[in-house]
């Protein structure tokens, strides 16, 4: 986890110093709330405030966290439409950042009419107002602030001999049908021109802002894997892991932990493919394998999968195929960045 707070290094003085006026009890708690705590949400983007002048909820909802009794806790708040709010109390830290593993609580939430927003959960009373959560659970109390996680990967570069498939300058590498935005970014719907097998793929992505919809239309789009393996892309921020929900590998398997970020943060998928095998016949002799890192957190080890995910089952397996970016049509548009492949699929990370 890449974090500055309000643009500087992160100090060592925690959220439990703030409130309670004292320093943690050792240079371990220290070093635990330093780490933990990620960053102060920069001040908002032009992006930003234009869909805060739309929705208010969009710039209150995100992730949260502090201390109570010298122990992380980390909320993530994701907006319902119309002012409501659902999201989880994590102990510990985020997933994949500290999170103890314990069920997390589950928090509902509702803007009033002084225009803060009062959250309520099980012995939980609390309230989120100038980008600050004040929360009380039983006799606790802990103040959480605003922070903002980054993928280690983000930015990452291509190594040497990988295949840049796209970098925002042009579209060389895709179909006729393929699209860019003016500023750069790669549109759903992007299929490559060359079919690949074995590969290690970097992509960076981010979901749109549709907080009415519900389920699968909460900008759904997915990486479909020689157009037979989709991992899927959906806004499922705040969210336990879903079967069908962000990073799963579609109607096969959950992700082992939800790594969602909140909607218009970029996040990055870090895929290593090995394609099925064939013996000269043509006929199957090994299964396809993934193993993908959500923002830098693995959420699937060498799964084996038997066929192709959702649609992709109704296709034939092959040793080589093109990759397809989903255009599903479903609410809200993903975006997408910095996408390179190296073919081989035993490459690790760039974490």
């Amino acid at each position: 986890m890449h974090c500055k707070r309000d643009n500087q290094p992160l100090k060592t003085r925690s959220i439990t110093a703030r409130i309670n006026g004292t320093l943690p009890r050792s240079l371990f708690g220290i070093a635990l709330v330093a780490g933990m705590l990620g960053c102060v949400r920069p001040a908002p983007s032009a992006i930003d405030r234009a869909l805060a002048a739309q929705d208010p909820d969009f710039i209150a909802q995100g992730e949260y966290a502090g201390s109570m009794n010298d122990e992380i806790v980390a909320l993530q708040l994701a907006a319902r439409g119309e002012g409501e709010f659902r999201g989880l109390l994590y102990r510990g830290g985020f997933p994949g950042h500290g999170w103890d593993g314990e069920d997390p609580l589950e928090v509902t939430a509702q803007r009033t009419e002084d225009e803060g927003i009062r959250l309520q959960g099980k012995a939980l009373d609390g309230r989120l107002q100038e980008g600050v959560v004040l929360l009380e659970l039983g006799t606790d109390r802990a103040q959480l602030d605003k922070v903002e996680r980054t993928s280690p990967s983000m930015g990452a570069e291509p190594p040497d001999g990988a295949i840049v498939l796209f970098d925002g300058s042009d579209l060389a590498h895709w179909d006729a049908n393929t699209k860019m935005t003016e500023d750069g970014l790669l549109k759903e719907g992007a299929r490559t021109a060359d079919d690949y097998g074995d590969m290690f793929l970097h992509m960076e992505f981010k979901v749109g802002f549709v907080p009415n919809a519900r389920d699968q239309r909460r900008s759904n789009s997915g990486v479909y894997i020689q157009n037979r393996y989709e991992v899927q892309i959906l806004d499922s921020f705040a969210e336990l892991p879903t079967f069908n929900g962000n990073g799963s590998l579609y109607r096969q398997q959950a992700p082992l932990l939800n790594m969602t970020y909140p909607p218009i943060h970029w996040q990055t998928y870090d895929i290593a493919f090995r394609a099925p095998r064939f013996d000269d016949n043509g006929d199957k002799v090994e299964n396809a394998r993934i193993t993908l890192y959500h923002n830098g957190v693995r959420i699937h080890d060498a799964v084996e999968l038997e066929r192709g995910t959702g649609a992709g089952a109704r296709r034939g397996e092959v040793a080589k195929a093109f990759l397809y970016l989903q255009k599903h049509g479903s609410g809200g548009q993903a975006r997408f960045r910095n996408i390179w492949l190296v073919e081989d699929s035993s490459s690790k990370p760039p974490l």
